[in-house]
């Protein structure tokens, strides 16, 4: 069947043909005062973008089987439930804040300004005229931004440092909160940070199989949210018992979304086996507080690949409000001060001979 198109199709593909052109003309005439405009931040962003992406190789997230309280027979390795809110480390830190400075134009054409006193017909004064507020800036930079990074790390060694009450088949056992693995049975008293992103199976509310959680550094939220935990567990006897069984969690792959869930729970040493529905109220994120009661989950998502980790941006460097807009001037009064550079050399040479 033939295609069919009306009289405006045909004059949108006009005047595409006739805007082509003039693009390409566009990028013919990016030159040097393109690059000195704004165009090599976008082009060393571009790079560093890339580099960082080849080097990350982000591991594709994946829907899992979990068994409860039998960690070991997870078929995939997960990441480990360590937070880490640094941005550089040991070997990158000094290329990190240097990029971070120079990636503005200003701090950019003073370093040139100062190379450039190194060849003799461009030399105008004394080097350290150039070097020292150069080098004092940097120095400071250096300084602060140490100093933000070890109060990131004694902040995520307090946290990962925390104490938890772990359930195995010998009883409970203190664990910390980094060395907790998917498949953990893990006890969260009152007023007390969630780990990791659980399954509600058991509280010690009397009054039902529900308790309260607070979620305000989860969502911003200062209403207690209702948890329902999941029924086959919550009525077993006693807390020794969620041994004496074999169930499982099937929960979808980690999602950002903090308000939707989607999985099941099986009990399997029966027959016929149970299947239970879970949903977004059988969910304990991590960073949540328990107001009330005592419970216990089974970890389905750690570390990197909780709510609260896949729902945080990456710190970013203070600027002020005026930074972007200043780089214009400055980046017209480079352009024209590198077009007299091949004069002043011509001149020295002349002088020379």
């Amino acid at each position: 069947m033939p295609l069919m198109m009306s009289e405006e199709g045909f004059e949108n593909d006009e005047s595409d043909y006739q805007t082509l052109p003039r693009a390409r003309r566009g990028q013919q005439r990016r030159g040097l005062g393109w690059f000195l405009l704004g165009g090599w931040e976008v082009f060393c962003t571009s790079c560093c973008d890339c580099l960082a992406h080849v080097c990350r190789r982000k591991k594709e997230m994946k829907a899992r089987t979990v068994w409860l309280g039998r960690p070991e027979k997870c078929e995939e390795k997960f990441p480990k439930n360590g937070i880490k809110n640094q941005k550089y480390n040991v070997l990158t830190f000094v290329p990190g804040v240097l990029y971070q400075q120079f990636k503005f134009f200003l701090n950019l054409y003073f370093l040139v300004v100062a190379c450039s006193q190194f060849v003799p017909a461009l030399k105008i004064g004394y080097l350290y005229t150039y070097w020292a507020p150069l080098g004092f800036v940097l120095a400071v930079t250096m300084v602060r931004e140490a100093v933000d990074e070890v109060r990131r790390y004694q902040r995520d060694k307090e946290m990962n440092s925390q104490l938890y009450s772990k359930l195995t088949v010998r009883g409970k056992v203190q664990v910390k909160s980094s060395d907790i693995q998917v498949g953990d049975l893990i006890i969260v008293e009152k007023n007390q940070r969630i780990p990791a992103d659980m399954i509600f199976l058991r509280t010690s509310e009397k009054t039902g199989q529900s308790c309260f959680i607070r979620t305000e550094q989860l969502d911003g939220e200062t209403d207690w949210k209702l948890k329902v935990a999941v029924s086959c567990t919550q009525r077993l006897a006693a807390v020794g018992d969620l041994f004496s069984f074999s169930a499982f969690v099937y929960a979808q792959k980690p999602q950002l979304d903090i308000h939707t869930f989607e999985g099941n729970f099986t009990r399997e040493d029966v027959e016929p086996q149970i299947h239970e529905s879970l949903s977004i109220d059988n969910t304990l994120w991590a960073s949540g507080v328990v107001a009330s009661g005592t419970v216990i989950g089974v970890v389905i998502y750690t570390g990197k690949e909780t709510r609260s980790v896949l729902n945080t941006s990456h710190a970013k460097n203070k600027v002020t409000l005026s930074e972007p807009g200043l780089p214009v001037l400055p980046s017209l009064f480079a352009l024209t001060s590198v077009r007299f550079i091949p004069y002043l050399l011509l001149i020295h040479r002349l002088n020379l001979s």
